[in-house]
């Protein structure tokens, strides 16, 4: 096991305004149609409560019903259209921030990586679910 030190950034430039990109981000009837890193995976639940203090829950579930688990946390710091950051039940924290150039819209996550997987595997999970994101809103 390496030890989990360096926060790792995934990145995407969205074609869609602000607003759409927020909405999709933050609204759980979008976040269950984007929140899985492979299509084997789905996002049957999402609750989010996004302003400082709020708790969000998702639950993530391999389609064949072999395994599920809530991503679950606590909102730090909520910035409409421009920065979340939240602790994850573990106690690992991240950031995201929103930037809008025109109508298209950079999202930046950053987040301390844990300490069971390599970092690149975090870094291609977190940023296959960022991507689909991006194919979700374009797609709105």
């Amino acid at each position: 096991m390496q030890a989990a030190t360096q926060p790792v950034t995934v990145e995407a430039t969205v074609k869609a305004p602000l607003e759409k990109v927020w909405s999709c981000w933050t609204e759980p009837q979008h976040i269950t149609k984007w929140c899985q890193a492979s299509d084997d995976w789905h996002a049957p639940y999402a609750e989010n409560d996004v302003k400082t203090g709020g708790r969000f829950k998702t639950t993530m579930a391999a389609k064949d019903g072999s395994v599920s688990f809530d991503f679950e946390g606590v909102y730090t710091n909520v910035q409409p259209q421009k920065k979340i950051e939240y602790s994850m039940a573990d106690g690992r924290k991240v950031k995201i921030a929103f930037s809008a150039a025109g109508n298209e819209t950079r999202v930046t996550e950053t987040f301390d990586p844990e300490s069971d997987n390599p970092i690149e595997l975090q870094r291609g999970g977190w940023q296959a679910i960022l991507d689909n994101f991006k194919k979700h809103t374009e797609a709105q």
